[in-house]
This record gives C-alpha cells, sequence and structure tokens, in this order.
C-alpha cells in the first residue's frame, strides 16, 4: 500500500508545524506558500516546496494537487484566499480537503462551501490552555464536537487507590472512561478492568459532554 500523500497550503506558524510533523512522521509532503522565503526556508524538511499561488487554479493543476490524498488550507490572516482557495479546491475534485478557520464565521463559510474538515487552532488551543490553568491534573483535552470532549486527567490524589467500580465516573458524572494510561502514558490499556486500583501516575482517558466533563475536572481536583 502507497503511502498518503499530503499537500500544505500556507507556511506560516501553523502550515509549517503541520508540515513538518507530517513530514517526520514518514509521509509525502508538499509546501506550498506565495512567499518563495518561507517555502525556502522550509524546503529541507518537506518532500517538495514550491512557491505559488493557491489562488490561481491553473498553478494548483500544475502541480497535480487533484493526486493528493490530503490538502490543508493552512492560509493565515487572509480569509479571503483561504476561502477562494478552498473553493478551487472542491472544484478540482479529489483530495480531502481540510481547512483551518480564523473564527467561527470563517469556518461556517469554509464547511459550507466543502472543506470536509475545519479546525479551529486558536480556540482548540485556548480551551486546552483554559483547561490546564483551572486543574493542574488536565493533562489534555480535545474537542470532538460541539458537544463532546475528550479529557485526559492524571490521577488525582483522591482517585489513588480507588478502582473504577468506587470512582463511578459514569453514575456520578455521566462520563465513559475510555482508556487509563499506565506509568504516565507510557502504556495505553483500552480496555481497563473495573476493579483495577488507580496508582499515581495513571492518566484516565474520558469522554462525555463539555458540562460534565467540567464537572468532573473540579469534583476530582477538590477531592470529592
Amino acid at each position: 500500500m502507497s503511502k498518503k500523500q499530503f499537500a500544505v497550503i500556507g507556511m506560516g506558524r501553523f502550515g509549517i508545524s503541520v508540515a513538518k510533523s507530517l513530514s517526520q512522521m514518514g509521509f509525502d509532503v508538499l509546501a506550498i506558500d506565495s512567499d518563495e522565503n518561507r517555502t525556502q526556508a522550509i524546503a529541507n524538511l518537506v518532500t517538495h516546496a514550491v512557491s505559488a499561488d493557491s489562488t490561481d487554479e491553473e498553478a494548483l493543476r500544475a502541480l497535480g494537487i487533484r493526486n493528493f490524498d490530503v490538502v490543508v488550507v493552512a492560509i493565515g490572516q487572509d480569509i479571503q484566499s483561504s476561502i477562494l482557495t478552498t473553493l478551487i479546491l472542491k472544484d478540482l475534485g479529489g483530495p480531502v480537503i481540510v481547512a483551518k478557520a480564523q473564527n467561527e464565521l470563517h469556518g461556517k463559510v469554509l464547511s459550507k462551501i466543502g472543506a470536509d474538515k475545519v479546525i479551529h487552532p486558536e480556540r482548540d488551543m485556548g480551551l486546552r490552555v483554559a483547561h490546564h490553568l483551572t486543574s493542574p491534573n488536565i493533562i489534555d483535552y480535545i474537542e470532538i464536537s460541539e458537544e463532546y470532549s475528550i479529557l485526559e486527567l492524571k490521577a488525582t490524589p483522591s482517585m489513588i487507590g480507588k478502582n473504577l467500580i468506587e470512582l463511578n465516573v459514569r453514575a456520578k458524572y455521566r462520563c465513559n472512561v475510555m482508556a487509563i494510561k499506565k506509568e504516565g502514558g507510557k502504556q495505553m490499556n483500552i480496555s481497563p478492568d473495573a476493579n483495577d486500583r488507580l496508582n499515581s501516575d495513571d492518566i484516565l482517558v474520558v469522554v462525555g459532554q463539555k458540562d460534565d466533563l467540567v464537572k468532573l475536572e473540579l469534583a476530582m481536583t477538590q477531592g470529592k
């Protein structure tokens, strides 16, 4: 099976981070930006890097953009270019389109014109920072829909030595423990035994509605 090919359009901080990470994971990555200095800066970190105007349909055709599996539209402040690029990609057909949104309205427009997935990096990072600030035991927070999120919660003092039956997370907070990371995250147990007792370095991976997760966070942090 051939490995997936990705194109990332827009070499701002977000675009560079995505392109570099995909390349480090072993995928073929084409980095595109209208600024030649930016493409030169990342040229040694990806498979190919080219300077091109992504709002020019012929330029994208010439790059063979339809042959890629996924195209990430990571254009920064220029919302008009982001929308036009997404429209052109949709018309060309072929790849899955993942587009970065600057705000909620921008995200709605991207969805309506055909982006397969819209991401809000600034908003999502704000959520993660907020959860880290409110609880030192929050390792990560990932929004998976408008209503549901996944929380990684380091075992608090009130949880240590207890098992999942005693914690009774589902009944008390309407959340589900999907997995438990052992040894500080080195091992993942995706089928935790309800009778296994939690250690101080265990991390619970919990899914639930956002309001319920907040209640869980506060309760566990306060030792309830």
